[in-house]
């Protein structure tokens, strides 16, 4: 009697478990591509990737067929802004201005959802732009299920030098709201950690920036400024990020020990071996200099590349030569929401051939922001899939049609 119901039990169990199996045309594992691979999913986690002769499935498992298509890592978006909306609709000063953090939240909903949808299943938030801890309740709301998006990892308010950040422009008697919380001296650590504790998941500096409107970008804070907050950071458990453009700001940054540089425009080879040389990576954000040139009137069917894009070009070609790690994350919140490929497509455009790029936003990213069950398909990692039309290694653009989409083991997209 005790054997028939431990054998009733084991087949209660096998029955039903939350298994899938998924039959796509062929699987990049955050590596390399696979041909006739499948890739079972048990609740939230990969329990099987590799030829379907080599699995047992158990009795019950959903199968789920995806001909043609490529399933790969749900894809890893760098740099983003949840709380900003594309700057041909609003700019970024009346973004910040005149939109109430609720009708900014309100709106992120949408956005985060978009770029589920569009195959990111996990994105790292730059910074609120004025917004104050929205994004810490948007991340908060996507956990508890109130509202569906990728995993967010969250920058909060940003932190930048007194004085160097907008919106600019209004005489000396008007208060007006930052886009990043101001801080200088030694007050910067205790900005590091009220920012820690109100949930911020890791700070991003300003290392350099405007001090004026329609001024140069300069060096904004000292290394040793720098300094503090990176090893502020660092002790409460998390890292530092940099936003620089400048080659001065970067070198700042990169001794002080940040892990990524965001943007880089003026980087030189010495820059950039210098990042090696401190295993510092490199988020170009091509999409945002592209996006904001069209704002500005570029015509990219007709028009010559106007000096902005044409010293990108150089920039992220002397990157690749110089062998720097880069990020993929393309600063989606200046364009569209949901148009993520974009930064793919550019970093294709710009020279990087398909296959890296596709690892450069999986398992690269995955790496870099220390998301150690992310970014691969094997055992033992989190369900986090997407299939795509075709192969993307050959044709970078395919990933726009994102036609399936499972983070944590849910299905929240199947076209098929």
């Amino acid at each position: 009697m005790k054997n028939l119901l431990q054998l009733l039990f084991l087949l209660i169990i096998q029955f039903t478990t939350a298994q899938t199996l998924l039959i796509p045309e062929r699987v990049f594992d955050g590596m390399s591509m696979h041909e006739n691979w499948v890739v079972l999913v048990n609740g939230n986690v990969i329990e099987y990737a590799g030829s379907r002769s080599g699995l047992d499935a158990a009795v019950g498992t959903e199968e789920i067929e995806l001909p043609g298509m490529t399933l790969m890592p749900g894809l890893i978006e760098g740099h983003s802004h949840i709380l900003l909306h594309p700057y041909n609709e609003t700019s970024w000063n009346d973004q910040v201005l005149k939109e109430s953090p609720v009708e900014r939240s309100i709106r992120a909903t949408n956005h985060v959802k978009a770029s589920l949808m569009a195959g990111v299943t996990t994105m790292r938030d730059l910074g609120s732009e004025g917004a104050g801890y929205s994004d810490v309740y948007i991340k908060k709301s996507i956990e508890e299920g109130i509202i569906p998006g990728p995993r967010l990892l969250v920058a909060g308010p940003a932190i930048v030098a007194t004085g160097a950040y907008g919106p600019k422009g209004f005489h000396d008697g008007v208060t007006v709201p930052l886009g990043a919380e101001e801080a200088s001296g030694n007050d910067v650590i205790a900005t590091v950690r009220r920012q820690i504790g109100n949930g911020a998941d890791f700070i991003k500096i300003y290392a350099d920036y405007r001090w004026q409107a329609g001024a140069a970008s300069q060096p904004t804070f000292s290394m040793e400024e720098m300094k503090l907050m990176v090893e502020t950071a660092k002790s409460a458990g998390t890292y530092a990020v940099a936003h620089a453009s400048t080659p001065e700001g970067m070198r700042r940054a990169i001794l002080a020990g940040v892990e990524t540089i965001e943007h880089g425009d003026d980087a030189t080879m010495e820059i950039y071996e210098l990042m090696k040389k401190n295993n510092v990576a490199l988020c170009p954000t091509l999409a945002a200099g592209d996006a904001i040139s069209q704002y500005s009137g570029w015509n990219k069917k007709v028009d010559p590349e106007p000096e902005r894009i044409v010293n990108k070009r150089k920039s992220f070609a002397m990157a690749l030569k110089s062998g720097v790690t880069i990020a993929f994350g393309g600063d989606v919140g200046v364009y569209s929401h949901g148009e993520n490929y974009r930064e793919l497509e550019l970093m294709v455009d710009y020279g990087m051939e398909p296959l890296e790029v596709l690892k450069t936003a999986t398992s690269g990213n995955a790496s870099i922001f220390h998301l150690n069950q992310l970014g691969n398909i094997q055992p033992k990692y989190l369900a986090d899939l997407i299939a795509v039309d075709g192969d993307p290694s050959k044709n970078i653009g395919v990933m726009r049609n994102v036609t399936f989409v499972m983070k944590d083991g849910n299905i929240y997209k199947n076209a098929n």
